[in-house]
């Protein structure tokens, strides 16, 4: 096969495939609305199944669900006769999804579920099938042809219905007014999430970590501390911990470039009045805050008291920049 032949054919796929959803596009109707209020109103969670390459759409469409604010997760329909069932409640809602609209698995557990009470919002590519039939509310994804060649492998079906489940879920994010930090906090392990959810005092040094020294000390007492904390500065603070001043790695430059001595007093050389931040500010805040003023570091106070410390690799380390 010649290489043009492979790009033939990877656009013969895209254009069936793209026309696969378009066709959805103009035959959505009263069904899908009933659909998004189905999952509104549920007190429980959305159950996605579906067998073979369907069950696949299915565990990323209950994905897609719950990390847009509604609570959802794949049932593997084999599974489910076989003691998996008892994941389901009354609250919950059942999509099935099924190509054909008649797979042996899908129709063995449904009759249960209807028992049960369970809302069904059937997904399949006949309008005249068994989960059609038995559906409360039924999602027609119908597709003129599959890309395989032969017809056979679900190809165009299966994206259709991908992109079916991504409206679904995205028509009821909008109705629920999701917003970022909503998202965030199904994603605290992304950069959103650390942005939107992580605050200074989850970052930042405390206790015994933070750099400080005694107004009373040397230049060398202020090296040895910013050297054992790592921080690339100290605070400096009197007798009853409140703060005076802070010593920083660009002040020691400035000390070394005019021979300042070792034995200097370090209230005598210290910035006397450095930029702190409150522990309940956002880590981003922080961020934008230190770049705009150009400094690495801060301390973070309570009142008049040091309460934690961190410098720029603090917010490295911690995913926010």
């Amino acid at each position: 096969m010649k290489k043009s032949s492979f790009i033939e054919s990877a656009r013969n796929v895209l254009e069936i495939e793209a026309a696969a959803i378009q066709q959805q596009i103009s035959s959505l109707d009263q069904g899908f609305e009933d659909a998004c209020q189905r999952v509104i109103d549920c007190d429980g969670r959305v159950i996605v199944t579906g067998m073979g390459k369907s069950g696949h759409i299915a565990n990323k469409i209950a994905a897609t669900l719950a990390s847009t604010g509604t609570p959802a997760f794949f049932v593997h329909p084999g599974e489910a006769s076989h003691g998996d069932l008892g994941m389901i409640t009354p609250k919950d809602l059942v999509l099935a999804l099924s190509n054909s609209g008649e797979t042996p698995e899908v129709l063995t557990i449904l009759p249960i579920i209807k028992r049960m009470g369970v809302p069904l919002i059937g997904v399949a590519g006949s309008a005249h099938s068994t989960l059609a039939e038995i559906s409360d509310v039924f999602l027609h994804v119908e597709v003129k042809q599959e890309a395989c060649p032969m017809n056979l492998a679900p190809t165009a079906s299966t994206t259709a219905t991908l992109a079916l489940g991504d409206a679904l879920a995205i028509a009821v994010l909008n109705a629920r007014d999701f917003n970022e930090e909503d998202f965030a906090r199904s994603h605290p392990g992304g950069s959103l999430g650390r942005r939107l959810l992580l605050y200074v005092e989850d970052i930042m040094a405390k206790g015994s970590d933070i750099p400080l020294v005694q107004e009373q000390a040397k230049l060398s007492d202020a090296l040895v501390e910013m050297s054992s904390k790592g921080l690339g500065m100290t605070g400096v603070v009197d007798i009853s911990g409140a703060l005076r001043g802070m010593y920083t790695d660009g002040d020691l430059r400035r000390s070394l470039a005019a021979d300042i001595g070792m034995n200097t007093p370090i209230i005598d050389i210290m910035s006397k009045d450095p930029i702190t931040v409150d522990q309940g500010l956002l880590a981003a805040e922080l961020v934008a805050l230190m770049k705009i003023n150009s400094i690495n570091s801060v301390l973070v106070m309570n009142a008049n008291k040091v309460v934690g410390a961190l410098n720029m690799q603090s917010l490295l380390r911690a995913g926010v920049l």
